[in-house]
Protein backbone atom coordinates (compact mmCIF):
# COMPACT_ATOMS: atom_id res chain seq x y z
CA UNK A 1 0.00 0.00 0.00
CA UNK A 2 1.14 3.65 -0.91
CA UNK A 3 2.57 6.07 1.85
CA UNK A 4 -0.06 9.15 1.94
CA UNK A 5 2.04 12.22 0.56
CA UNK A 6 2.77 14.59 3.75
CA UNK A 7 1.10 17.66 3.99
CA UNK A 8 2.34 21.09 3.62
CA UNK A 9 0.47 23.55 5.64
CA UNK A 10 -0.17 26.86 4.07
CA UNK A 11 -0.59 30.20 5.92
CA UNK A 12 -1.61 33.15 3.58
CA UNK A 13 -0.42 36.53 5.25
CA UNK A 14 3.49 37.08 5.06
CA UNK A 15 3.79 33.34 3.70
CA UNK A 16 1.61 33.26 0.08
CA UNK A 17 0.97 36.84 0.66
CA UNK A 18 4.00 39.19 0.98
CA UNK A 19 3.28 41.59 3.36
CA UNK A 20 2.10 45.08 2.35
CA UNK A 21 0.64 43.30 -1.14
CA UNK A 22 -2.34 43.37 -2.55
CA UNK A 23 -3.84 40.09 -4.42
CA UNK A 24 -3.86 41.77 -8.02
CA UNK A 25 0.30 41.44 -6.89
CA UNK A 26 0.43 37.52 -7.11
CA UNK A 27 1.35 36.13 -10.15
CA UNK A 28 1.32 31.70 -10.96
CA UNK A 29 4.88 31.09 -10.53
CA UNK A 30 4.71 30.23 -6.66
CA UNK A 31 2.11 28.43 -7.45
CA UNK A 32 3.46 26.76 -10.04
CA UNK A 33 6.84 25.84 -7.85
CA UNK A 34 3.73 24.53 -4.58
CA UNK A 35 2.20 22.17 -7.16
CA UNK A 36 5.25 20.98 -8.03
CA UNK A 37 6.39 19.23 -4.51
CA UNK A 38 5.64 15.65 -3.60
CA UNK A 39 3.11 16.57 -0.52
CA UNK A 40 -0.87 17.51 -0.40
CA UNK A 41 -0.95 21.07 -0.10
CA UNK A 42 -3.54 22.45 2.74
CA UNK A 43 -4.75 26.09 3.24
CA UNK A 44 -3.74 26.40 7.59
CA UNK A 45 -5.04 30.12 7.29
CA UNK A 46 -7.61 32.73 9.03
CA UNK A 47 -8.42 33.05 5.62
CA UNK A 48 -10.00 29.45 5.30
CA UNK A 49 -11.81 29.05 2.26
CA UNK A 50 -11.79 32.15 1.15
CA UNK A 51 -8.02 31.04 0.20
CA UNK A 52 -9.88 29.05 -2.69
CA UNK A 53 -11.88 31.67 -3.72
CA UNK A 54 -9.44 34.93 -3.74
CA UNK A 55 -5.65 33.32 -3.76
CA UNK A 56 -5.72 29.92 -5.00
CA UNK A 57 -6.76 31.24 -8.90
CA UNK A 58 -4.03 34.05 -8.89
CA UNK A 59 -1.28 32.25 -7.88
CA UNK A 60 -2.50 28.66 -10.65
CA UNK A 61 -3.52 26.16 -7.70
CA UNK A 62 -6.67 24.20 -7.86
CA UNK A 63 -8.69 24.28 -4.70
CA UNK A 64 -7.31 22.86 -1.69
CA UNK A 65 -8.26 20.87 1.54
CA UNK A 66 -8.52 23.68 4.34
CA UNK A 67 -7.84 23.56 7.56
CA UNK A 68 -10.92 23.46 9.53
CA UNK A 69 -9.97 25.55 13.15
CA UNK A 70 -12.32 24.45 15.63
CA UNK A 71 -12.66 26.27 19.04
CA UNK A 72 -10.09 25.10 21.69
CA UNK A 73 -11.13 24.76 25.17
CA UNK A 74 -10.09 27.18 27.77
CA UNK A 75 -7.86 24.56 29.32
CA UNK A 76 -6.30 24.45 25.71
CA UNK A 77 -6.25 28.30 25.66
CA UNK A 78 -4.47 28.40 29.03
CA UNK A 79 -1.90 25.28 28.56
CA UNK A 80 -0.68 27.19 25.08
CA UNK A 81 -0.52 30.65 25.98
CA UNK A 82 1.60 29.33 29.14
CA UNK A 83 3.82 27.22 26.60
CA UNK A 84 3.98 30.02 23.83
CA UNK A 85 2.46 28.22 21.37
CA UNK A 86 1.07 29.81 18.17
CA UNK A 87 -2.78 29.38 18.30
CA UNK A 88 -2.37 27.20 15.25
CA UNK A 89 0.12 24.31 16.77
CA UNK A 90 -1.89 22.15 18.58
CA UNK A 91 -5.01 21.71 15.79
CA UNK A 92 -2.20 21.56 12.63
CA UNK A 93 -1.51 18.38 14.91
CA UNK A 94 -5.14 17.05 15.39
CA UNK A 95 -5.44 17.70 11.82
CA UNK A 96 -2.08 15.89 10.69
CA UNK A 97 -3.00 12.75 12.84
CA UNK A 98 0.06 11.04 12.60
CA UNK A 99 0.72 11.79 9.08
CA UNK A 100 3.94 13.23 8.26
CA UNK A 101 3.66 17.06 7.53
CA UNK A 102 5.28 20.54 7.08
CA UNK A 103 3.81 23.65 8.17
CA UNK A 104 5.52 27.13 6.96
CA UNK A 105 3.98 29.74 8.47
CA UNK A 106 5.42 33.54 9.14
CA UNK A 107 4.34 33.56 12.87
CA UNK A 108 5.79 29.98 14.21
CA UNK A 109 8.67 29.58 16.71
CA UNK A 110 10.73 27.05 18.13
CA UNK A 111 8.24 26.41 21.13
CA UNK A 112 5.95 25.26 18.18
CA UNK A 113 8.35 23.15 16.58
CA UNK A 114 9.53 21.61 19.78
CA UNK A 115 5.92 21.03 20.96
CA UNK A 116 5.04 19.55 17.76
CA UNK A 117 8.02 16.82 18.39
CA UNK A 118 6.82 15.58 21.27
CA UNK A 119 3.17 15.53 20.63
CA UNK A 120 3.12 14.52 16.71
CA UNK A 121 3.55 10.42 15.57
CA UNK A 122 4.88 11.29 12.37
CA UNK A 123 7.49 13.14 10.98
CA UNK A 124 7.30 17.32 11.08
CA UNK A 125 9.04 20.01 9.89
CA UNK A 126 8.17 23.81 10.60
CA UNK A 127 9.16 26.69 8.42
CA UNK A 128 9.16 30.15 9.46
CA UNK A 129 8.92 32.70 6.74
CA UNK A 130 11.15 35.45 7.95
CA UNK A 131 11.04 37.70 4.63
CA UNK A 132 8.47 40.30 4.01
CA UNK A 133 8.79 39.38 0.57
CA UNK A 134 6.91 35.83 1.55
CA UNK A 135 8.00 32.89 0.36
CA UNK A 136 7.91 33.70 -3.57
CA UNK A 137 8.07 37.41 -3.57
CA UNK A 138 5.46 38.89 -5.64
CA UNK A 139 4.17 39.06 -9.28
CA UNK A 140 5.97 36.73 -11.65
CA UNK A 141 3.96 34.72 -14.01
Amino acid sequence: MLEPLPLLFLDVDGVVLPIGAELEDLGTALGRQLAALHCELVWATAWQHDANEEIAPRIGLPRLPVVEWRDTTVAEDDEDTYLGLHWKTRLLVECAAGRDFAWVDDEVADTDANWIAEHHQGRAMVHRVRSPGGVGGVGGS
